[in-house]
């Protein structure tokens, strides 16, 4: 069924026919098979480089889709994760003509009353948008990004596409498993978002406001552009421009002396301080702080560019994932299975001893290794993919997380070779630990806790009350659910419908055999041969359920 919806799916328009010309192509042996009629059960993806250049040849929407499954270890295998994490769209500049007419339409004045001087040489350009360089009238040095145009009926028509592909795939236990459909519509919205540029423009100002509010962070060391609001819309985005070059080009990176080490230490200290911050505190964070978008300025200060891609957790889950990190340092197996169960909105056939096994394994790989050895980010991406093998759903900003995490340590193992995460964000997580038990203010936390005391003092006698009552009166009822026990009960289930049919089969044997046993020839003989009929009939189809089902033996 799933490979004719997917036959007519492709001949119901052209960009359909171009996509299945593409993965054709490119040899995607699934794809290939259900095209072209055959049998395939189950999805399974091409190799990481094919799946690569699959998605660069289908343009900007499905490089974007790609990027997004690269911070998801949770749902993707890690040779998939390192090959989607570089993904780039190789697209050429949009011609000044064309974004000359976007400003014109965009800005809520003529242009030379608005801009001094404009670069007409793009800075930087990508998939949405690309940026150049201009001067306002008051001689303001401001970055202009650009959205690329008729990008608006692109993304609409790829994303409707994979909203199909995604319904096709939800047919299998793949899809259900990881309801893709569901998926399709997350990236849908984070695309959408994405291209709204007033949007990015709020996280900007307020990730701004945030760091500059720290007390973990020096606000005069770390920066975030400042929006110019009274330009801004939803196709341009005008922000001050910081004159500095990408952090690890900078002169100071780049020296490997004894004499820069001290620098190095200092900035991957601020970028470790900075994102803890924003995860453990906030609750919102820069899920893309990749090396292209820190850059190191011409007054020491470093920025934090490009606030298209954020993340955001609740307070449980800020709470959840601090425990996990901190079970992860501690290689507590038991603990670390606990809290990915406590993270997964619904878990209702995950096997816990099978997990915490598994997480035993994985752990047991890094008892030998000290804690300056440790690879954090690798590791907690194998936590998470050891989740995913027992079928546990995990929010997906903890992927963006994870990938914050791996990029984050990455620009600090480059600046300081001996940079160890463990023992950076041990004083962080002490503090962080106080916060929460006592939080700033001591006085009212413990009065708070007097009256959870007081009030659970008064309603325990009258719950105690309820349960004798209920113990002595003979109407107490215990639900209890026992994991995989389906499975045992469908068993038996089959099997005492096997005997039974058997018990028919066998009476309908023997009745016929006395009847004929009983009736004279003619007499009664066609009773007994329908009866052997039936028998044998349903004995055939007994024993033909039994052979399909392999379990003969």
């Amino acid at each position: 069924m799933c490979s004719s919806m997917l036959t007519r799916f492709v001949q119901t328009g052209s960009r359909q026919g171009e996509i299945a010309e593409v993965v054709l192509r490119h040899g995607w042996d699934y794809m290939r098979r259900l095209l072209t009629g055959g049998k395939a059960d189950e999805p399974a993806l091409p190799t990481p480089a094919v799946l690569r250049n699959i998605l660069v040849d289908l343009g900007p929407v499905f490089v974007k889709l790609g990027q997004l499954l690269s911070t998801r270890p949770d749902l993707m295998p890690p040779a998939y994760i390192a090959t989607l994490s570089t993904l780039q769209a190789e697209v050429p500049p949009v011609p000044w003509v064309e974004i000359e007419q976007i400003l014109r339409l965009q800005l809520p004045q003529p242009m030379d009353e608005v801009f001094a001087t404009i670069n007409h040489t793009p800075v930087a350009a990508g998939s949405i948008a690309q940026t150049h360089r201009a001067t306002l009238k008051d001689g303001r040095e401001v970055a202009l990004k650009v959205q690329r145009p008729g990008l608006d009926s692109i993304v609409e028509r790829d994303i409707a596409l994979i909203g199909a592909i995604a319904s096709l795939v939800a047919q299998t236990e793949f899809g259900k498993l990881y309801d893709v459909v569901t998926l399709a519509d997350e990236f849908a919205q984070a695309l959408r978002a994405e291209l709204i540029f007033t949007q990015e423009a709020r996280y900007t100002d307020k990730l701004r406001a945030n760091l500059a509010n720290s007390k973990w962070v020096d606000p005069s060391k770390l920066t975030v552009p400042g929006i110019v609001w009274e330009l801004t819309s939803d196709y341009l985005l005008v922000m001050d421009w910081l004159d500095g070059v990408p952090l690890l080009t900078a002169p100071f990176a780049r020296d490997l002396s004894g004499a820069s080490l001290p620098q190095r230490k200092v900035v991957a200290d601020l970028l470790l301080r900075a994102f803890f911050q924003q995860v453990c505190l906030d609750g919102f964070f820069h899920a893309d702080p990749h090396p292209g978008n820190l850059f190191y300025l011409a007054d020491g200060r470093v920025a934090l560019l490009d606030c298209g891609m954020v993340g955001r957790l609740d307070p449980l889950t800020q709470e959840v994932l601090l425990e996990l990190i901190l079970a992860i340092v501690s290689r507590d197996a038991q603990r670390c299975a606990q809290l990915t169960l406590k993270l997964s909105p619904s878990n209702e056939r995950v096997n816990l001893s099978r997990l915490e096994n598994d997480y035993d394994r994985l752990l047991r790989q890094y008892y030998s290794a000290t804690l300056s050895e440790l690879n954090f980010s690798q590791l907690f991406y194998e936590v998470l993919q050891t989740a995913r093998k027992n079928r546990i759903r995990v929010p997906g900003n903890l992927g963006l997380c994870a990938k914050a995490i791996a990029n984050l340590e990455g620009v600090a193992h480059t600046l300081d070779p001996e940079f160890n995460f463990p023992e950076q964000i041990r004083p962080l997580m002490t503090d962080l630990f106080r916060q929460q038990l006592v939080g700033d203010a001591p006085m009212p936390a413990f009065f708070r806790t007097l009256l959870d005391m007081k009030a659970l003092t008064l309603q325990s006698p009258r719950q105690l009350e309820l349960l004798l009552d209920r113990v002595t009166s003979e109407t107490l009822q215990w639900n209890i659910s026992i994991l995989e026990l389906d499975g045992i009960r469908r068993t038996v289930d089959s099997s005492a419908n096997r005997l039974s049919f058997s018990i028919v089969v066998g009476s309908l044997i023997i009745g016929a055999a006395v009847v004929s046993s009983r009736t004279g020839v003619g007499q009664m003989l066609w009773l007994s041969d329908a009866l052997f009929a039936v028998a044998s009939f349903l004995g055939l189809w007994l024993a033909i359920s039994i052979l399909r089902s392999g379990r003969l033996r």
